[in-house]
């Protein structure tokens, strides 16, 4: 009695596998003790292939992910400010303009180095050291730091608070304008005129007085940009500056960069082919070549009806080095004997932070995709 208890337990739990393993239209009562014995034939070698399934499976997912970390530390995409291209979200479009905003949490650092070259003078060396925080709902806070070097003289010149708003997301609004405000500390002295190229016997047998405290003053600039036909890259800055102090110089003008991507050791990959390229990390906008130029009017309280008028206007590249850093180069050339004869900009940048890479985060994708 009790072996015949055992043997029907035996059968059922049999028939419940074989019933798991088959439809039920194939199971019938005859077919009981056949489909019992396949099932327990079947089991070893069923269980010892999903083993070694899960264990290869497992294997190859370690493998992808492994190799997909090394991918995103070898291309470090940047990410992009709500939707804009990275050219545009780096707060410095070019060594004259600026364009947009920072990411949240992204952070912008820089040193940017000018020689002014200009009649009667000797060159003027300026080095600015800047750096921007990205804030969410589309603000931007920076300090800036300038030191001067002039005729034997180094000081440090002055320092400047700033901050910028856009108005919408990238694209929302034609050429995407961003409101700029800067209040600047006057912490050194006027080494020399700001106004038209002067020799220095008109400013008496002493020459230009150095002792005067640069005044503060406060600037609004008006930035707009725009992408198009992802290939050419456009910033515009108009500006405005007063001095509150001393002789309350003025100055108003407009900057202007027009730049398109080079490039030099990738090949531009088609529409079909740019998810295989952001897989393998490649980068393909290593250089940016363009123009800039910039037009500005200076006078103080003793020339408004008068100004000085100066216009320069040259070519400028940038190249994007490993670990999101940035070279600037701007020789720009004056066109009038009132105007520089070089002002020379040099600007190097470094950007981290601001969320993870892709375009899902608001990565920028390769200039023949982007916006498609």
């Amino acid at each position: 009695m009790l072996f015949r208890k055992m043997q029907r337990t035996e059968c059922f739990s049999d028939s419940w596998v074989a019933f798991i393993a088959f439809p039920r239209s194939a199971i019938h009562p005859h077919q009981r003790q056949k489909v019992c014995f396949r099932t327990s034939r079947l089991v070893v070698p069923l269980l010892a292939s999903a083993y070694l399934a899960f264990l290869a499976v497992n294997h190859s997912t370690h493998a992808q992910t492994a190799a997909s970390e090394h991918i995103v530390v070898a291309a470090e995409p940047l990410p992009s400010a709500y939707g804009a291209p990275t050219s545009f979200s780096q707060s410095r479009f070019s060594p004259l303009t600026n364009a947009y905003v920072l990411p949240p949490g992204a952070v912008y650092a820089s040193l940017i180095y000018e020689d002014d070259v200009v009649h009667f003078r000797n060159p003027d060396h300026h080095w600015t050291e800047e750096v921007e925080i990205g804030l969410p709902y589309r603000f931007n806070v920076a300090i800036e730091n300038n030191i001067q070097r002039y005729d034997g003289d180094l000081q440090d010149a002055s320092l400047s608070l700033e901050a910028r708003y856009a108005f919408a997301d990238w694209d929302k609004i034609p050429l995407n304008p961003t409101i700029f405000a800067e209040y600047k500390f006057g912490t050194g002295n006027i080494l020399h005129d700001e106004g038209a190229p002067t020799p220095a016997h008109k400013f008496g047998p002493g020459g230009f007085d150095k002792g005067e405290e640069i005044p503060d003053a406060y600037e609004f600039r008006l930035l707009l940009s725009e992408d198009f036909f992802d290939r050419i890259e456009w910033s515009l800055n108009t500006f405005f500056e007063q001095e509150t102090a001393e002789d309350r110089g003025r100055e108003w003008g407009i900057a202007q960069s027009l730049v398109t991507p080079i490039h030099l050791f990738h090949e531009v990959p088609s529409e079909t082919d740019a998810k295989d390229v952001e897989a393998r990390g490649e980068l393909f906008e290593e250089f940016k070549a363009g123009i800039e130029l910039q037009f500005r009017s200076f006078s103080d309280k003793g020339s408004r009806g008068t100004p000085y008028n100066s216009f320069i206007i040259g070519p400028t590249v940038a190249w994007r080095m490993p670990h999101n850093a940035w070279l600037d180069i701007s020789p720009l050339f004056g066109v009038n004997h009132k105007s520089p004869v070089m002002e020379l900009f040099i600007v190097f940048s470094y950007y981290f932070g601001g969320g993870g890479p892709g375009t899902e985060a608001g990565g920028e994708a390769p200039a023949s995709t982007r916006n498609r």
